[in-house]
């Protein structure tokens, strides 16, 4: 299976957006691409919207469905994010409260599965690497049976070189490559800080890094090329 793993150093750092710029630059080179997320929370957060919404309201969808139309699948919520739940927690606590359970046997078949007729599959995680999907099982082990690269997503401000230099130590040690760390959204004027940021991940990390400024998610003709391969 061709693909990557896009991971974050934690919530709320850019994930399915790096995931989204990396489907569309795909499918824009003509590439079928597939899209996959083990699971979704904070769906209470987000007017209904559905499989026909389109770019007009990217930046009101919820990760599936954004991740749907970057890749210009026609994947079902269920196919692309198997496990949804409506409050903004982690995984194996939105199936505590919704009264399931994720198994964790399932979920690389259910990759596997997404990525049928795909040339490539753009896995997102949930949160950070060592996030719990269900208890004992963690981000990092999907991505372990999974073996794709690892794309991390990074803020490029302060605080980020540990967090960063932290999560790259993390995939490394479950034997996966980290293919590159993207900081996002990087500034259009960078400081000195966010400048020698990008340098020292890039050398103490011994990664490539790439910078991804901030998007206007309604305009995808707009985003950047975002390669791994």
């Amino acid at each position: 299976m061709r693909g990557v793993f896009v991971t974050g150093t934690g919530t709320e750092v850019g994930k399915t957006v790096v995931a989204a710029v990396i489907a569309r630059s795909a499918a824009e080179r003509g590439e079928r691409v597939a899209v996959f997320k083990p699971a979704v929370s904070g769906l209470d957060d987000y007017p209904a919207t559905g499989a026909g919404a389109g770019w007009e309201r990217a930046g009101e969808l919820p990760d599936q469905e954004l991740l749907r139309l970057a890749a210009g699948s026609s994947q079902s919520d269920d196919e692309i994010a198997p496990h949804r739940y409506g409050p903004p927690v982690s995984p194996h606590l939105g199936a505590e409260l919704a009264g399931e359970e994720i198994d964790p046997e399932r979920l690389p078949f259910a990759a596997r599965e997404a990525a049928a007729g795909a040339e490539l599959l753009v896995c997102e995680g949930v949160g950070g690497f060592l996030v719990p999907l269900a208890p004992g099982y963690l981000v990092r082990d999907l991505a372990r049976e999974l073996a794709l690269p690892v794309v991390i997503a990074a803020a490029p401000g302060l605080g980020t070189l540990n967090h960063t230099l932290l999560t790259l130590e993390a995939v490394r040690s479950a034997g996966l490559e980290a293919a590159v760390v993207v900081l996002t959204p990087w500034p259009a004027r960078p400081g000195a800080t966010e400048l020698s940021n990008a340098e020292t991940i890039a050398g103490l990390g011994e990664v490539r890094v790439e910078r991804l400024p901030a998007l206007e998610l309604a305009r995808p003709e707009s985003w950047p090329e975002l390669r791994v391969d």
